[in-house]
Parts: C-alpha cells; structure tokens; sequence
C-alpha cells in the first residue's frame, strides 16, 4: 500500500516512490497526480523525462488521455542532480530508457531528504525486466504496481505486445505498435509470432534450395 506520510517527521531522508506496469496502464498519469499533488501543496518541484521521448511534446510529460506537466529533457541520469538542487520533490518519466546511474541518482536524491518518484515499464516487449527498472523497484520504500486493460480479452494486461516486426530494444510508440495483453493473450501471440517465423524462414530455405544453380 502507498502512504505518502511518514511517522517519524523528524527524519530527514526522503525516500523513492516507482509507479511500474505496461504500456497504457496509467503510469504517466498517476506520476502527473502526486506531482500535481505536490506543487498544490507549494513544493519545489522538478520533473525530468529523456531526451529521446518526444512522441508527445519535447518539454511536457504528456498521458495517453493528454494529461501534462512541463518537464526538463536530459540526455543522460547525470545531468538530474544539478538541475534538481534545491527541490522537495523529483519526478522521473519512461526512467527505462535512462542509463543504470538513474539507479544512484535517485538514491543520492532520496538520501538528501528529496522525494523522488519516478515512472517507467517494467518489462520490455519480449516480457524481460526493462532496464534500471528491476534494480529501481528492489530500493524504493514504495512499488505501485498499474494495469491496463487486455485488448484481447478485458482482463488485466502486464505486457506490452508490439504488433511490428521491429526487433530494437528500444523503439517509441502507440497503439499503431504495441498493445496491452494479459499474461494468456501474450503467451499465445508469442506463440503465433514464433510459428510465423518458423513457416516464413522453412519457405525461404525452400526457395533457396530451388534457385541454386546445378553444378
């Protein structure tokens, strides 16, 4: 369960929030909230998200149902530290796509009485722990856990199925490439995935074999 209050106000140190879960869960959407909860409440914060997510806006942490917060683009995990000097609260955007210092970053930040909450997927498209993820939930104090909703069979999806034929570990999307399915639905488009490659590479060793030339 989230509390977003501690019981010993004379502790200094901050502490790490990860708002975790597939692609249209609500993950963006519920960072905007506790940030928007927070500025409300007069805190000093910053919002950072990576430089190569511009789907959206350049500058603004942008939801699939067009929520938004400005933002600072960064390159790299390195450069939040100075930019975050002085806050009361540090919110991270898609933090799958930042590089393993995110890790160290956030840690340093919570160390020195920064709240920091930070939103990212927590598997890949091929259902591997995505990235800094898995090393960013293991030490945060608090883990949220989002769903979207299977398009396939209205259940509770945890994956993000991509529909293209693109194989990069990284590439930006909507719903023209990816889809939320539950664990049955991913386990049997893999399958159907892993069929059609097989039929596709036998009738291309097929046609190899008829075109070589006679010796």
């Amino acid at each position: 369960m989230f509390l977003e209050n501690t019981v010993n106000h004379k502790e200094q140190f901050g502490w790490i929030e990860v708002i975790c879960g597939s692609m249209f869960s609500g993950k963006t959407e519920e960072l905007i909230r506790r940030l928007k909860r927070a500025q409300f409440a007069r805190q000093k914060v910053e919002i950072f998200k990576p430089a190569i997510d511009v789907r959206y806006d350049e500058e603004m942490v942008v939801s699939h149902d067009a929520n938004e917060i400005r933002s600072t683009p960064v390159p790299a995990a390195a450069n939040i530290p100075i930019l975050a000097d002085g806050c009361d609260v540090v919110g991270i955007d898609e933090a799958q796509f930042f590089d393993d210092e995110i890790v160290r970053v956030c840690n340093d930040l919570a160390n020195k009485g920064i709240r920091v909450i930070v939103a990212g997927l927590d598997m890949d498209f091929k259902g591997n722990p995505f990235g800094p993820m898995p090393n960013l939930m293991a030490t945060a104090e608090y883990v949220t856990k989002v769903h979207a909703v299977c398009t396939r069979t209205g259940n509770l999806a945890q994956y993000s199925f991509r529909k293209s034929q693109n194989d990069n570990l990284v590439l930006l999307g909507e719903t023209e490439e990816y889809e939320p399915l539950s664990r049955a639905a991913y386990y049997k488009a893999t399958m159907r995935e892993k069929i059609r490659a097989m039929k596709v590479k036998g009738a291309e060793d097929i046609s190899s074999k008829q075109n070589k030339p006679n010796v």
